[in-house]
């Protein structure tokens, strides 16, 4: 029955996954910004009804204005899954890019690749998100740098927060929690050396798979707090919502 329900589902995912591109190659150049964040949002939460994949959103997400979610990271999937809530555009890192067909749809979804062998990858990523601050976007951190299975969460890196504090844009800290059957699902996470498509194996052939998306209470701006202060900031907070553990 899983093979089945992976196989109708992959099918249903490629083509979307077809459509998405198409899209941008064909459709993309007529749009205005704002329609083309419109096309991203809704395409983004189809593709998560396509992987079986319901996003149950906790708290009070900021809707408008400038804005910085700062959020845990478990999964591809995870881009998706706040751009289902607002179009975001997202920093990652650049491996992300070279991932088989899942980075020319994170690109297309307005990601901002930072390459962090480059010493100015962090000041260009910056000036990069402060242009996204100034058109009123929100702008999406994956702090920790990388992947972890969800249970906990990783250190901070402080610099990208900078951008925020320098633009006085508000932060919001983001807790994302996978559940399978109502249980905390690691088998979900893309971590470690697991491929693409192992990945894959385990999530379109899952039933019952929710993500709880927890927008958590704002921080600033506020002319005293500094890059530091705001990551530690949002790391706790992040850190009870996903363990019910202070940091």
């Amino acid at each position: 029955m899983a093979l089945l329900l992976f196989l109708v589902r992959l099918m249903l995912v490629l083509a979307w996954i077809l459509l998405g591109l198409l899209t941008e190659l064909l459709v993309f150049p007529c749009l205005s910004r704002a329609r083309r964040r419109a096309v991203v949002g809704g395409w983004s939460r189809a593709l998560l009804v396509l992987c079986g994949v319901r996003v149950r959103v906790l708290g009070r997400p900021m809707r408008r204005g400038a804005v910085l979610w700062a959020v845990n990271h478990v999964s591809w999937v995870d881009i998706f899954v706040l751009n289902s809530v607002r179009t975001t555009s997202f920093v990652a890192k650049s491996d992300i890019r070279r991932w088989p067909v899942i980075g020319l749809l994170v690109a297309w979804a307005g990601t901002l690749f930072i390459d962090r062998r480059h010493r100015q990858a962090v000041r260009e990523a910056g000036r990069q998100m402060a242009a996204c601050f100034r058109h009123g976007d929100v702008v999406g951190l994956f702090p920790e740098g990388t992947t972890t299975d969800g249970a906990d969460i990783l250190p901070f890196h402080a610099g990208l927060f900078e951008a925020a504090v320098q633009s006085a844009v508000p932060v919001q800290p983001v807790a994302l929690r996978f559940l399978r059957r109502g249980r905390r699902a690691p088998e979900l996470a893309f971590v470690g050396d697991q491929t693409l498509a192992a990945n894959l194996w385990f999530l379109l052939g899952a039933w019952g798979v929710v993500v709880e998306c927890e927008f958590l209470s704002v921080i600033g701006p506020a002319p005293h707090l500094d890059r530091g202060r705001v990551s530690r900031q949002a790391h706790a907070a992040v850190r009870r919502a996903v363990t019910g553990a202070d940091a």
